[in-house]
Formats: structure tokens, sequence, C-alpha cells
């Protein structure tokens, strides 16, 4: 009798569980970040055999590749990690988030017919480590997906589930999963560059909070930025939520292909319509799930309440309402929810008031890494100084810029892409002044100094800015080399801005 050999395809299909049979599995992992690491990590601890292959290798991180025993190649020649992938002749390839589709080694991979997973389908196919399964529910949107995630986890705690934030590049969601007690939820955060490879899951609740063409050099066009984000209603089980104020994530909904019975759930900051979340007579409002939503509602909190605590701008009103109606869907209480929205702590670098300094109002907004983010924190200020710039992820900054025009008293760029912001920002502001700060600021030792940059900036701004004026520090654009992370630079503003006298 003859049996035939099983394809590595075949094998990968089979491979639906973290008990089954993963031992030996040529696997190259594209990519040295927290996520690409936590895949490492995670393969090695089932038995495969793993290599990663990296532009650059993060000292601690290789190190610790040393550790669990994990293989790694690192060079900063496409060239040369395309040719030790083909020599190494993978069976699977995990590219990080960061790592483009058009990249020549998932090109590579698809052109062999070799199978690529994301890390969010690879952390399905593994999420029964435990006999505790955590329900999963997925938020992304072009802002306010972090916010969201944190606020929606903390309701799910405040109703007695074991749950955490996961999916983030900072919290990598295989991590979540290894935990040894599991967990009854994942609030899951979800980039367009994950959605972009997320293969077959299956939510029990899903959100996505908004859209705008954002990212469209890494996804190469609106149209494919748009399918990505609205992957994240495939398969969801009890609940699409989404904003009813932006009709293109209504739209994701309409074309999602769901498990029967999952229902629509709107929010906005409107009148909310049966089966929606918003406010009436200054009141946050549940009416999707209450057993008459066409004539009562749930009250949750009041807009003077939000307003005491830090959420009294409508971007994060919404953000609130969002988060509501995911913890909803997973039975949590009117009462648990507006528990946790009072004692819920924002996270740091998100439109946060710093102490007064030099007779200005100085906001934090680090986190800011796309035009839409930036959009929200302008909207709200007058007479600014704005500090911005960094690696330019919208084409859009120009409409940005003209929407918000009346409200500058300046600007300071940063980072490396100035060139087209600087001349943006004069087109519409005439003779108000607009300072550059070189991106290669160099310490003694000739290292980079981000802290010199963003020391001088903050200089630069309070020069411009005159008694009571706002400088805010929203970027709209990503850090790039120039900074570790948005944590980096809202850190370093922080202190450059308490150094002021």
């Amino acid at each position: 009798m003859v049996v035939a050999a099983v394809t590595a395809a075949q094998r990968l299909a089979a491979l639906t569980s973290w008990h089954h049979d993963w031992s030996d599995l040529r696997v190259a992992v594209l990519g040295l970040g927290p996520v690409g690491f936590s895949v490492a990590d995670t393969l090695v601890e089932l038995g495969a055999r793993v290599r990663v292959i990296a532009d650059a290798a993060d000292a601690d991180r290789d190190r610790l590749l040393d550790v669990i025993g994990a293989e790694r190649f690192a060079d900063p020649d496409p060239a040369a990690r395309l040719a030790d992938l083909a020599a190494y002749a993978p069976e699977l390839v995990v590219p990080g988030a960061e790592v483009r589709l058009d990249d020549p080694l998932s090109l590579w991979a698809a052109e062999h017919g070799v199978t690529v997973w994301g890390d969010i389908e690879l952390g399905w196919r593994l999420r029964d480590k435990t006999s505790r399964i955590a329900d999963w529910l997925c938020v992304t949107g072009t802002n306010g997906k972090t916010t969201t995630v944190e606020l929606t986890a903390h309701m799910l705690a405040a109703g007695g589930l074991r749950v955490t934030p996961a999916g983030a590049n900072e919290t990598p969601i295989l991590d979540a999963l290894r935990d040894p007690q599991g967990y009854d939820a994942l609030v899951v955060e979800l980039s367009g560059f994950q959605l972009a490879r997320l293969g077959e899951i299956s939510p029990y609740a899903s959100a996505c909070l908004n859209f705008a063409e954002d990212h469209l050099d890494w996804h190469g066009s609106a149209d494919a930025a748009w399918a990505a984000k609205a992957k994240v209603y495939e398969n969801t089980q009890v609940a699409c939520v989404y904003n009813r104020d932006d009709l293109s994530t209504e739209r994701m909904v309409e074309q999602a292909d769901v498990v029967e019975g999952a229902r629509a759930i709107s929010f906005g900051i409107d009148t909310p319509p049966p089966s929606g979340f918003g406010i009436v007579e200054g009141i946050l409002v549940d009416r999707g799930f209450h057993e008459d939503r066409r004539g009562e509602a749930f009250e949750l909190v009041t807009v003077d309440e939000l307003g005491q605590h830090g959420f009294a701008a409508p971007h994060t009103a919404q953000n609130v309402l969002a988060a509501a109606a995911l913890a909803r869907s997973r039975g949590v209480s009117p009462g648990e929810v507006a528990q946790a929205v009072l004692s819920f702590a924002q996270q740091p670098h998100r439109t946060e008031r710093l102490a007064d300094r030099a007779g200005l109002r100085w906001i934090d907004d680090a986190a800011a890494t796309n035009a839409h983010a930036a959009d929200a924190a302008l909207r709200t200020l007058k007479n600014v100084v704005w500090i911005l710039g960094g690696v330019q992820t919208t084409s859009d900054l120009s409409g940005l810029i003209a929407a918000h025009e009346h409200r500058l008293r300046g600007a300071v760029v940063i980072g490396a892409q100035r060139a087209e912001v600087v001349a943006a920002l004069r087109e519409h502001l005439g003779e108000r002044p607009v300072i550059e700060i070189a991106a290669d600021e160099r310490d003694a030792a000739g290292e980079r100094d981000a802290a010199g940059v963003l020391a001088a900036a903050v200089a630069e701004a309070a020069a411009l800015a005159q008694p009571g004026d706002t400088v805010l520090f929203s970027p709209a654009a990503a850090p790039g080399a120039q900074f570790s992370g948005t944590a980096e630079r809202g850190r370093l503003f922080q202190a450059a801005v308490s150094e002021l006298e």
C-alpha cells in the first residue's frame, strides 16, 4: 500500500490547535519587533524550527533568540535577506505587522507557494492552549483604537470577566494566549496591516470606529485600505458595531459575511435609532440591548460626567459609546459600564494636558500617528502653536492644515520628511511662522539625539506662542527612525516641557 506524502500546505491547514503537532515545522519570521519575537518564542515553544530574518537586530531581542533557541539572520540589504530566505526554504512565513504586502520576501513566498500567515491568524489557531478559551472582541479604525480597546477591557473587567487588551505591537496577541490561566475575553486591537493578512477568524464582536484614507503607500489604494479594515466584521458571531456618522463603516457591515444571528449595532453622538448607542438630553444611552429597544433605552452616564473624566471631545465620546456597545454585547450590565467609564484612566500621550508652563497650555498628543488623529485634537482648540512631523502616513495633510489654519499661530516641524509638510503649512499659513528642526540632531558622542530634537522643538514653540496660547504636539505622522515609538516621543516631549521656566 502506497501512502501519499502530506504536503506542507496540507499539514499547515490541519494545524488548528495548540495541541496539534507543530514539531520540526520550518518557519521564517520576518522582522524582530515585539510581534516578530512573540511569534518566534511561541513557535519554538511548540517545537517548530524558527529562523528570524530582519533588516536589523534589536540587541535585547537578539540575545533572547539565543536563549529560546531560534536562528536568525540580520542584514539591511533586501537582496541578502531574500537569499537567506530562499536558502532556508521555509514551509511557513510569518511577517511582522510592519512588513509590507509587496515586501520582496513576502512576494517570494507567494510566488513559490509558501504559506503566509499573520500573527493574528496564528493566534486564532493557537487560542486553545488552556481550557478557558477567550472570546475575541476585535477593534479597528483609523483613530481611537487603543483608547477604545483599553476602555472595553476595563468595562469587561467591571463585569467580572478575566480580560486583557491585546493585538497591538506593544501587546502581541500570542503573549496573551500563552497566559497559563487563560482569559474569558480578549479585546484585540487590529491595524490595517494585520487585517490585510487576517486569515480565517470568528470574533465574538467587532468594531470599525472610523475610516480615513491612511497608509495608502502600504495598502496600494484607498479601496485596498477599506477592504482591509472591512475584514474585521467577517464571521462575527454576535455584534457588528459601527459608526453611523461614517457611512464607510456602515457599508462594511452591510457587505460582511457574518454568523447567522449577528446584529448590527450603531453608535454616534446623536439620538440613537433602535439597535443604537447615542446621546439623549445629555445622557449616553443604550438602545441596542434593551428588550424594548424601539421604545426604551438604558441610561449609562451623563455628558457632564464624561467631561469631568476627560471624555468631553466628540471623538472621545464616540470611543466611549463604541466600547459600551462591545461590552454590552458580552453581557456587561449598564451599571457596570457606567462604573468602568467613571473609573477609567486614559492612556498617556493621547491629548494629555500637561501642567501649564511659561504661561502656555501644553498638550501631549504624541500618539497621533495620522491626520485623522491630529484632526480630532485640533478641532477642540484655538490659538495653537502646532508641533508636527515624522513619517507621513496620509496623502491629505494639506487638507488637514486647510481645515484648521484659522486655529494656528504657527508651526514647528520635525522628522525626516519635512519638505512636504513645510510647503503645505506655508501655503495655508501665509506670513505666520513655520520653523524646521533638523532630523539629524546628534549628541556629543554622535548618537541619535531624539531628546535634542524635541527640546529644540519645544523651545521654538515657546518662542512663537503668546501668553494663553496652546502648544499642541500632535505629529500626524509615524515616529519613524527618529524615535523608538510614540511612547518615547511623548515622554521626551513631556521632559522638554518640564524643563521650561
